[in-house]
């Protein structure tokens, strides 16, 4: 795709990831950095991608469902343990977006160095 546009959130939410064994992690939180990049292949009428406000105000309203609580019992997760790519796949699947643009890929980063990349379908 050769247009592509960016938006980046931050939240706060602590969680517990589900290890192999079955046990819980310790409980402890980050302040998770979320970009979401959307892509098309032209241009809508006015000459972008889509809004960046709406994506904006979109991804607000996703992450105002996680934004200072602990994501294990956040709804979006009751099937998903809350590991940085679940947390990225979460929120690309609720993310709307008019075609022809579609979501290219959701970053979750919630430690430096430390990020998940989605990628819908690939």
């Amino acid at each position: 795709m050769p247009f592509e546009i960016r938006i980046t959130r931050t939240f706060c939410a602590s969680h517990q990831v589900r290890m192999y064994d079955g046990e819980l992690e310790p409980l402890h939180g980050h302040n998770w950095n979320v970009t979401v990049t959307v892509g098309s292949d032209k241009l809508d009428q006015v000459g972008f991608v889509t809004d960046f406000h709406v994506l904006e105000h979109q991804l607000d309203a996703i992450l105002s469902q996680l934004d200072n609580l602990h994501l294990n019992d956040v709804p979006m997760f009751s099937r998903l343990n809350p590991s940085a790519e679940n947390v990225a796949l979460a929120i690309a699947e609720s993310m709307r977006v008019a075609p022809p643009a579609r979501v290219v890929c959701v970053e979750v980063t919630e430690a430096p160095g430390c990020s998940a990349i989605y990628r819908p379908g690939t």
